[in-house]
């Protein structure tokens, strides 16, 4: 029997950071939007800022949104593609979302979990579903989780530092997960500084729409998530517990996609300013299909529009990780991946349980959304090799403490050459030897030697040719720069 997780009667004192503040000023980004269209020496030289590896300003993206000529626009389009290969080469970080339960007292009226809707089954994973899920992606290759959860009191931070220590234990044959985030509902400063004790990536908070209005619309003042300024505050209190690894996002699709960029970038420069590091990553998913859902078409974002809100982003925070999900059509994933996007979800389940259960019909109403793309993590691994694409499973610069501003990779001269590329391709050579097709192993040793070839020959090819040999014909693996 399906039961409607309840609200609590009163909600408790929400504790925010220290200054906090709403740094998002809803009339003057209207107002930014609302200029006049920029000539195109003025892209131009926002765009040469851009590409000199600086942040933009919320007024200079504006300007790039309020573009209306099509030649202008291809402008932004191909100086995004040139940012891309300069900041991030042609490595493309793979992981895969977990979901560990539904449960959730919020009632976002976008969202399939909500705790109005009777359709959605409720389920949460106990530990030995757990396990199974963890060596169902082991034994497809995953090295990289995203753990998440809905917002309930019983997904606490104790929850969810014992869920991440039980995937770190779990190894299956050759597999075992090296990184695992998480997205999850806002903490407090104890409870984050619990969470990062268990040895977390990143911690994402969307703060899914930037409006003020149109958040108060879609989250009902008496849940946590209806309070703009605490889910707002969220990754400063994760700042305070030392977490210095942070993911941002917003929802598409629930206002004006244009007016969304601003928010993100102004979120991104606030946690820059702030604390000295911006976040981690940028997730920026469109509104899809769900169980139990209807929503306007008022807002929904065209796929020309999506490009657009992809290259915006990549030259306004050049050194941010841009994240695609498998919301998106396997054609379209394809196409943005040479704007600037750098990690995308392969193989992707998003039911409770579904990576067990991956013959059949889905299970909607186990789901939060429809997806995109449903390819296994193999035939996304070998469409990446044959379109030239380094795959990585890399986990290094989290092992060796290169977080918060250490992953600010363009302010480090040879980042990418010295440990990106390298990493990228001992942990490409791992999966090619002990999960690929015979199709993908194939493709994928000819982009090896590719990579290999362009590289000049110095120390660090000699020694990384020495480490793909040692994994190539022996046992060792977790060879890392």
């Amino acid at each position: 029997m399906t039961t409607e997780p309840r609200a609590p009667a009163r909600l408790p004192k929400l504790e925010l950071s220290a200054g906090a503040s709403d740094f998002i000023d809803d009339g003057r980004l209207h107002e930014l939007l609302a200029a006049r269209p920029p000539e195109p020496a003025e892209v131009r030289d926002i765009v040469a800022r851009s590409l000199a590896k600086n942040c933009l300003s919320v007024e200079e993206t504006a300007r790039l949104l309020t573009a209306r000529d099509p030649e202008v626009i291809e402008e932004i389009f191909a100086a995004a593609r040139q940012l891309k290969e300069t900041v991030y080469g042609n490595r493309i970080v793979l992981f895969a979302p977990l979901y560990i339960g539904n449960d959730c007292v919020n009632d976002c009226l976008y969202c399939a979990f909500r705790r109005s809707n009777h359709e959605q089954i409720r389920l949460t994973l106990d530990r030995e579903q757990l396990r199974e899920q963890v060596a169902a992606l082991e034994q497809e290759g995953h090295k990289r989780l995203i753990l998440v959860f809905g917002e309930h009191p019983r997904y606490d931070a104790e929850f969810i530092h014992d869920c991440v220590r039980t995937v770190y234990e779990i190894r299956v044959g050759k597999g075992e997960i090296r990184r695992v985030n998480i997205n999850a509902a806002p903490q407090d400063v104890d409870g984050y500084r619990r969470i990062k004790e268990a040895g977390i990536g990143t911690y994402q908070v969307f703060q899914e729409t930037y409006s003020h209005a149109t958040y108060a619309q879609y989250h009902p003042h008496n849940t946590r998530k209806g309070d703009y300024l605490y889910r707002l505050d969220a990754l400063d209190r994760a700042q305070e517990a030392g977490i210095d690894d942070v993911g941002i996002g917003a929802l598409f699709g629930l206002y004006d996609w244009r007016f969304e960029v601003l928010g993100l970038v102004a979120h991104a420069l606030h946690l820059q300013q702030k604390y000295g590091v911006g976040p981690h990553t940028i997730s920026f998913p469109r509104v899809q299909p769900a169980q139990g859902v209807t929503l306007p078409d008022t807002w929904l974002v065209s796929d020309d529009d999506f490009k657009r809100v992809v290259a915006t982003l990549r030259l306004a925070v050049p050194y941010t990780g841009m994240i695609l999900t498998a919301r998106e059509s396997p054609d379209l994933r394809r196409e943005l991946l040479a704007f600037g996007v750098s990690q995308i979800d392969a193989g992707t389940r998003l039911e409770l349980g579904g990576y067990t259960r991956r013959e059949g019909p889905q299970h909607l109403e186990l789901e939060q959304f429809q997806l995109g793309d449903e390819r296994s993590l193999d035939e996304v691994m070998r469409e990446l090799i044959i379109d030239g694409y380094l795959p990585s499973f890399c986990t290094a610069c989290y092992r060796l403490g290169r977080t918060g501003e250490h992953f600010m990779e363009f302010a480090i001269p040879g980042f990418i050459k010295r440990f990106c590329t390298p990493n990228g391709l001992t942990t490409v050579t791992e999966y090619l030897c002990d999960y690929a097709s015979p199709e993908t192993r194939e493709a994928g040793l000819r982009l090896i030697e590719q990579e290999l070839a362009a590289m000049p020959d110095d120390s660090l090819k000699r020694e990384l040719v020495k480490r793909i040999e040692t994994i190539r014909t022996t046992e060792k693996r977790d060879l890392y720069f």
